[in-house]
């Protein structure tokens, strides 16, 4: 249900999205048209009754709550903006504007979005697609088949089942062991992530960065529709092209400004390539039609192509061109976010072409840099949970358990555990960028190549991960920002990298590292980090930081030198990892999927006359079962928790009863109008 609110002041309201049952003073609304409120009259906003997953209330004025860099809206996962960064909760009292409602009239809008089951989303092909990362077959099932909505859906993204790709390549090279890996690189909100084999579309509070494919992004004009997306919907992508999608857009604004909206209809074309040019040194790929991904050299990780992207981050934050939002750089990459309606993409294109005509020769810059001194845990408890957690819910044989570490020694050819312990310890990791996935989370790499331990990342992904673990996965570590799901093999915990509300030495802004910032952990015990923790968000626990600079030159001299070490470890290396792929193949471990097919469904019996069948009213997973079988309930008892959409829905007796036949037990997948258990009423 939605929430019931009491009105302190006058004001006029409007309630959008999908079709809800909501009153004022017990007297039925509409959605899609304005009403005038007054003083303590109360508003009941109940269920969303058909198609769509959310409706939405606006408030003349505007509701009231302080700005967060720049935004308020609620980021819960990182709890902060909005409300006190978090869900609504009963007595919380919600601020907005009082206005003068006289003179207004109670507006209806001409025309209004549909609400579907079965939904087209219009998208741009790329920024990654055939014969780089995908087959020509896996980009034409991808457009030819319909996905179905996952339970497991939020803002974060929407989860997709469908068809498995082929894959054009065997696997990731240095990012990782599988074929969705690439060095990291910035995400466009509505771009279509494969975590592997399954598809998820990145939502507003979706990562920021990170190292996976992906083949299609949502245009402008529809975004609105991922609100909509509904567990058990079902989405078919249609790929126009960038002049429609911007044509769209400026279609729907003018509609949305004339309150008359009406269906849009794009004409199909999918290019032959995401690419819209490349040649020796640079390559563009669009990333829907408000994103642009420009990508440096070869797949390799190559600190210079690093350095190129900053190179020219730097140069158009200096040249800036009306239409640039911003900017944000990836491993061998930078992503431009700009607005189309101002500025086009040709135009954008030729402008960056100018700048990295007069960068010149990036190999004499060097940037401003500092050595920042942190605390590890090394194989920290939260780990061992997390590890634990995993073999217990999601995959129990797994290669990397139930240590991460003697599979770090193992597929690196180390001789002993402290063997990795010394390399962690002795590195010292380059940032090379921020915001993977949350929270001014550091993706860094060791400066000296022999440092450079290489792993595969989990498979499938870990539900749970300690906020600041450390891991790592292909050749690259990573401290979490947040608490929440990963795939980076653990070594250990620190202290955080985002301070939500305080400054203090460490922490000028609310994240703590830079780019390009030299990250070196000394070891503590679990108990000492604790403390730490506690103390290091309030200012009480100093860290070392020293100010320095970086050289590509000079960094490309010492590789120069180091040369005949680092190919000899390098070599090593690349033989162990050999040996675990073999190891892999053999047990077929290599093959190992997670099984999406949907469970055969017990048979339902016919009911007898004084039975009842308890049904979900959603499509989802049975969270928790509350009663037992022969268990004698009352009316308005909670028989069990339905998680879905990242919701927790209970299901409560409708009459009292007693408890007869539990047909899906805790963890089972249900579906909408589905029978969870029969009822014996009184």
């Amino acid at each position: 249900n939605g929430p019931v609110l009491k009105f302190n002041h006058h004001s006029r309201i409007a309630i959008t999205g999908a079709d809800i049952d909501a009153t004022l003073d017990d007297e039925p609304l509409q959605n899609w048209r304005s009403y005038a409120v007054r003083q303590g009259q109360v508003l009941k906003m109940g269920k969303v009754k058909a198609d769509g997953a959310r409706a939405y209330l606006a408030v003349q004025g505007g509701i009231q709550c302080p700005l967060y860099l720049g935004s308020r809206s609620t980021f819960t996962l990182g709890q902060f903006g909005g409300h006190a960064g978090r869900a609504l909760k009963t007595g919380d009292i919600l601020h907005f504007m009082p206005v003068n409602t006289d003179g207004y009239s109670d507006n209806v809008l001409k025309g209004r979005p549909k609400m579907e089951k079965h939904w087209q989303l219009h998208v741009i092909y790329g920024p990654h697609g055939a014969p780089d990362f995908f087959t020509e077959k896996d980009i034409e099932t991808f457009f030819e088949a319909e996905w179905q909505v996952h339970y497991n859906s939020s803002r974060t993204g929407v989860r997709l089942i469908g068809p498995k790709p082929e894959w054009a390549r065997s696997d990731g090279g240095e990012a990782g062991m599988h074929p969705s890996n690439i060095h990291d690189n910035a995400y466009a909100i509505g771009t279509v992530d494969f975590t592997g084999d399954m598809p998820v579309i990145l939502g507003p509070d979706g990562p920021s960065l990170g190292g996976f494919v992906c083949p299609a992004t949502v245009i402008q004009a529809d975004l609105w529709k991922l609100g909509q997306l509904k567990a058990g919907d079902k989405v078919s992508f249609i790929p126009v092209s960038i002049e429609a999608a911007v044509a769209a857009n400026k279609q729907l604004q003018a509609q949305i400004d004339a309150c008359e909206i009406q269906a849009l209809f794009l004409p199909r074309s999918l290019p032959a390539s995401p690419i819209i040019k490349r040649n020796d040194s640079v390559c563009f790929r669009p990333s829907g039609d408000h994103y642009l991904l420009v990508e440096f050299g070869e797949m390799h990780l190559d600190i210079a192509l690093r350095f190129k992207a900053h190179a020219l981050m730097l140069w158009l934050e200096e040249n800036s061109c009306e239409g640039m939002q911003d900017l944000t750089p990836g491993i061998r990459s930078l992503q431009v976010h700009y607005d189309a309606q101002v500025l086009s993409l040709s135009d954008l294109i030729e402008h960056i072409e100018s700048g990295l005509q007069q960068l010149g020769d990036i190999e004499n810059i060097e940037v401003p840099a500092r050595v920042v001194h942190l605390p590890l845990s090394w194989d920290d408890e939260a780990c061992k949970l997390a590890i634990e957690k995993y073999m217990q819910s999601v995959r129990k044989d797994a290669p990397w358990c139930p240590s991460n570490i003697e599979f770090i020694r193992r597929i690196n050819g180390l001789e002993t555990l402290e063997d990795v312990k010394h390399i962690v310890f002795d590195a010292s990791y380059l940032v090379m960028g921020l915001g993977d996935v949350y929270l001014g989370a550091p993706v860094a790499t060791p400066l000296d190549p022999r440092h450079r331990l290489v792993t595969t990342k989990y498979n499938p992904a870990r539900t749970w991960t300690a906020e600041n673990s450390v891991g790592i996965g292909g050749s690259y570590l990573c401290i979490y920002g947040m608490e929440g799901p990963g795939g980076y093999q653990f070594v250990g915990r620190t202290l955080q990298m985002w301070n939500r509300y305080r400054k203090t030495a460490a922490f000028d802004k609310p994240w703590l590292l830079e780019f390009f910032d030299q990250i070196k952990f000394y070891e503590v015990s679990a108990g000492e980090l604790l403390q730490i923790r506690e103390d290091f968000p309030r200012g009480r626990y100093p860290i070392k930081i020293e100010q320095t600079s970086f050289s590509l030159k000079k960094y490309k001299q010492f590789l120069q030198q180091e040369k005949t070490g680092i190919q000899q470890f390098t070599q090593k290396r690349e033989a162990a990892f050999e040996q675990e792929l073999q190891r892999w193949i053999k047990s077929g471990q290599i093959n190992f999927t997670v099984d999406q097919a949907e469970e055969e469904l017990p048979q339902e019996d016919e009911l007898a006359d004084n039975e009842m069948a308890i049904e979900s009213g959603v499509s989802g997973s049975v969270w928790q079962v509350e009663v037992e079988e022969g268990q004698v309930v009352q009316s308005g008892d909670v028989l069990m928790i339905v998680e879905s959409m990242k919701m927790e829905i209970q299901i409560r007796a409708q009459e009292s009863g007693r408890v007869r036949r539990i047909l899906r037990g805790q963890g089972k997948p249900v579906s909408a109008g589905q029978t969870l258990m029969i009822m014996e009423m009184n």
